[in-house]
């Protein structure tokens, strides 16, 4: 729990906690551990780098939800602007400029949100 609150941030963590009911405590349960726990915990990459691997991957996948919450962790985790900016040209090469483009689209209105502009 430690380092999700680190990452994500302990607002978000607790919206999640007051969110979770018997049906998806399970479910809480097990990326706390897992992601949260185990992979995100592991000193061999940094945090910025998890980071980084996690955004290119939800891109990727067009994750918008998850990916947007993690453009916002990213105040948190040390991935600047600018190492997004470069990650996303990875993945229009790699995943697909469609994934690219979206992911460039919800990076901008989330950092437009965190940096309190109204989103156009």
């Amino acid at each position: 729990m430690e380092t999700r609150r680190a990452v994500l941030g302990d607002a978000h963590v607790e919206r999640a906690n007051a969110q979770t009911t018997d049906f998806d405590r399970p479910f809480q349960q097990l990326i706390t551990e897992g992601a949260w726990g185990t992979v995100w915990s592991r000193d061999t990459l940094s945090r910025r780098d998890r980071s980084l691997l996690t955004l290119a991957l939800l891109a990727a996948l067009n994750q918008h939800d998850e990916f947007a919450m993690h453009i916002r962790a990213t105040a948190n985790t040390g991935a600047t602007r600018e190492d997004v900016r470069e990650m996303l040209l990875h993945v229009a090469i790699y995943a697909g400029v469609p994934a690219a483009n979206h992911a460039i689209k919800l990076a901008k209105k989330a950092y437009e949100q965190m940096d309190g502009v109204a989103a156009v």
